[in-house]
């Protein structure tokens, strides 16, 4: 009698172990959608990020900068550290900054958040490190009104101009073709620009935040269609000001190359203006580059991501000053 009641008990032992393990792998499957593991986050060393504006605007990394020091083009990765993380996190459009998914205990996602500030979770290379902010400034000698470059093809697409955001094709030796350095990661990415005029000391600044999301119409599960990326508090949008372009991708050449791939580049579904300048006045652009937990290419088969993004700002001649809001 004392034997069975000992097997009854491992019995049930046992059938409570299976459901506990399968509780936890549920809990797995669950985290692994969106707001991916921690450890396998991409770094911004792995992008390769050009800012650059035609002519009629001219860029620097000082307000203050002599003259020689303002051009044409800005490499992203001269303003940040190339070793601090990027890992997913989200636009709160009511507290106007981004925010972190919190965890529980047993590893599940809460449903809620905690604020982030660029002070402490900015160009970090430690464990609070989440997202990447580069800082410069805009000037022009002519009135103008300052919009993203549409991307355009060059040389029969084995270059690009423009902006857009693509995986990077990395030469694999064996099969002697190309990989998709991208992973994925592409479509999840966000670059943000906080845009500002450098006002007088004695005058208050006016900000506007906007987010542009390039391949805003292809997945890592190879779907296609746009899909909303979901707010987190509430609001209808992420982002008033928000910037979608369609999907950017290369095919091999033909024959094959090491040194080539053709491009086919995205193009704007929404307006991309930013702002008008005056001449003479100075513009103030803090450029984000974050991965977007609440989008639905946010998932663990990223792990790493090898990324080529081109900022391009293009300019319309007018007599308008300040800034511009984008109405959808």
């Amino acid at each position: 009698m004392i034997e069975l009641n000992i097997e009854k008990k491992r019995r049930m032992r046992t059938v409570l172990y299976f459901y506990i393990l399968l509780a936890l792998l549920s809990l797995l499957v669950a985290a692994s959608y969106t707001w991916f593991s921690l450890s396998q986050t991409p770094r911004v060393s792995d992008m390769d990020l050009f800012i650059s504006a035609r002519t009629g605007l001219e860029l620097s990394a000082s307000y203050d900068a002599p003259d020689e020091e303002w051009g044409q083009e800005i490499r992203f990765l001269d303003l940040v550290s190339e070793s601090a993380p990027l890992k997913p996190i989200t636009w709160s459009e009511r507290r106007k900054g981004f925010v972190i998914i919190q965890y529980g205990l047993d590893g599940r996602m809460m449903d809620s958040f905690h604020s982030l500030t660029d002070a402490d979770n900015a160009n970090r290379t430690d464990g609070n490190g989440y997202y990447v902010v580069g800082t410069f400034y805009a000037r022009s000698g002519e009135g103008c009104t300052v919009s993203l470059a549409d991307a355009v093809e060059m040389n029969g697409g084995e270059n690009g101009a423009g902006t857009y955001v693509i995986g990077t094709p990395v030469w694999n030796n064996q099969t002697k073709l190309h990989d998709d350095g991208g992973n994925g990661a592409e479509t999840a990415i966000r670059l943000g620009f906080l845009v500002e005029k450098v006002h007088p000391e004695d005058e208050q600044n006016t900000s506007v935040f906007y987010i542009y999301e390039p391949n805003s119409d292809r997945h890592i599960d190879g779907s296609t269609g746009y899909v909303e990326t979901p707010s987190v508090d509430g609001t209808e949008a992420l982002s008033d000001n928000l910037i979608c372009q369609t999907s950017s991708t290369w095919t091999e050449a033909y024959p094959v190359q090491r040194q080539v791939t053709i491009k086919e580049l995205g193009k704007f579904t929404t307006s991309s203006q930013l702002f008008s300048i005056a001449a003479g006045e100075v513009y103030q652009i803090k450029l984000y580059v974050w991965l977007e937990g609440q989008d639905v290419d946010c998932t663990n088969l990223i792990e790493s991501a090898q990324i080529v993004a081109n900022v391009q700002f293009s300019t319309e001649y007018s007599g308008h000053s300040g800034l511009v809001e984008i109405k959808q």
